[in-house]
């Protein structure tokens, strides 16, 4: 089986080496010769991995389907005449108004449609706002081919659940949901994804595949900002968030009579929800609805929950603020030092960090901010150092955003010694409080509040 698959990104890359692993079966990727991701053409084609961080297995599984002979990666769309099968993982951002930007699936669809051969398979796997299927893919890929969509070639909307550091672990073993255009289309995905998916695949149609996909981010986004508003209520009376999550967490679930007692799983609050999914998957089930809703109106706690967490940098700002005064310094007459830019511990990935909106807080307002990150070398402007030391020597305040671990590593009195004030404002409850306190710290974490 020949296989392309479109966008060398998070979901594109994975993918791509375990098709390419599966016996008889050829993949090429195809990667834009972009400024920014243009290099991961010549990158992967010499075995290498471009995804750093902790992420088991994949260099290894690149390396070895490389070698093999049965994966490179091109900048020729036109390799889509042969394919049986693509596969297109291309980004869907949301723009400042909220609204989905589809210029590079759009363009790939217009190339897919004009390549592709007659009984290909083509599966949308970028999340998309619903309706994004039938009504933008569909007609671009049926008007560029002169086929019908549905009886010359099959349509499939099947989205991922990767989570960086778990990549080749959640496309083998998490159920999958595979969104036919007719029920033979659904099918032949499912025979398809069952080559190195071991866990279930639910068959269904395009439109419910997507509102299950951004429905699914939606409700962990909606959990965090209830966690984060939470935080906020815990701050002002001066108890501690873990504490109180620790014991809502304490209702098991009886498996006598579930339904009767269900458990209680309350999400960890901190500095602000990341990533490629949370911070724009609300507003594009917003758009689908706005788009092609059949009566209108406003999803509130979808709506509020995401500018909730919108708004926890502006609090880690906040908490900067407070934490100095205890000390007597002024914000603007501060040198801070922002750990991690990632988004998630142990990672490199920065897509929609809340570390960025901090940055952009801090440098109007402090006299200097230096962000520290292990794995990233330069993400919108900031260039991160890599030496912990360098980064936190004479900084009037250290802020913890992201959790590597080599920040837990930190201990406290070296890390006293080496700060001009000992201040510390931590947004992933990676420091004790009470040590903090001991060791003469001004200290404020999200959701730990502070007895008046």
């Amino acid at each position: 089986m020949e296989i392309v698959v479109i966008g060398m990104g998070y979901v594109g890359i994975p993918a791509a080496a375990l098709f390419a692993n599966v016996e008889n079966f050829n993949v090429i990727g195809v990667q834009r010769r972009s400024k920014r991701s243009g290099w991961k053409i010549d990158y992967i084609n010499a075995g290498k991995c471009p995804i750093e961080g902790d992420e088991p297995g994949l260099a290894e599984l690149i390396k070895k389907v490389v070698e093999k002979g049965s994966f490179r990666v091109t900048d020729n769309a036109s390799v889509c005449k042969k394919a049986d099968v693509i596969l297109i993982d291309v980004q869907t951002p949301v723009d400042q108004n909220h609204e989905p930007r589809y210029e590079s699936l759009k363009e790939v669809s217009r190339a897919v449609g004009k390549h592709m051969k007659k009984g290909a398979m083509v599966v949308i796997e970028s999340t998309v706002a619903p309706g994004t299927t039938d009504f933008i893919v569909k007609p671009i890929l049926e008007e560029s081919s002169g086929m019908k969509a549905g009886e010359n070639f099959n349509l499939v909307y099947s989205y991922e659940r990767v989570m960086v550091g778990r990549l080749l672990h959640n496309l083998k073993y998490m159920p999958r949901i595979v969104g036919g255009l007719t029920p033979k289309c659904a099918q032949r995905a499912v025979k398809f994804y069952k080559k190195i998916n071991k866990a279930e695949l639910l068959a269904t149609d395009c439109l419910t595949a997507e509102v299950a996909k951004v429905t699914e981010n939606t409700y962990r986004d909606v959990n965090i900002a209830f966690a984060n508003e939470i935080a906020l209520i815990c701050e002002s009376l001066g108890v501690n968030v873990h504490d109180v999550r620790r014991f809502v967490n304490s209702l098991p679930n009886d498996p006598s009579d579930p339904a009767r007692n269900p458990y209680r799983m309350m999400h960890i609050p901190g500095a602000g929800a990341g990533g490629h999914c949370l911070p724009k998957d609300p507003w594009l089930l917003k758009h689908g609805l706005d788009a092609y809703g059949g009566f209108k109106f406003t999803p509130k706690i979808v709506v509020e929950s995401r500018k909730l967490n919108d708004y926890m940098p502006h609090h880690m700002k906040n908490l900067m603020e407070e934490a100095l005064r205890e000390k007597s310094v002024r914000p603007e007459d501060a040198s801070v030092c922002i750990l991690g830019l990632a988004f998630l511990g142990d990672s490199n990935d920065p897509r929609n960090t809340p570390a960025l909106p901090l940055y952009n807080l801090l440098k109007d307002i402090c006299r200097k901010v230096v962000v520290h990150d292990p794995y990233i070398k330069e993400f919108e402007g900031i260039v991160p150092t890599n030496n912990l030391e360098d980064a936190l020597r004479n900084r009037d305040c250290a802020i913890l955003v992201t959790s590597h671990k080599e920040y837990a590593n930190i201990q406290l009195d070296w890390l006293k010694s080496i700060l001009a004030t000992p201040v510390i404002v931590d947004g992933r409850n990676v420091f004790d409080p009470k040590d903090c306190k001991k060791t003469g710290f001004s200290y404020r974490g999200v959701g730990i509040g502070v007895r008046k």
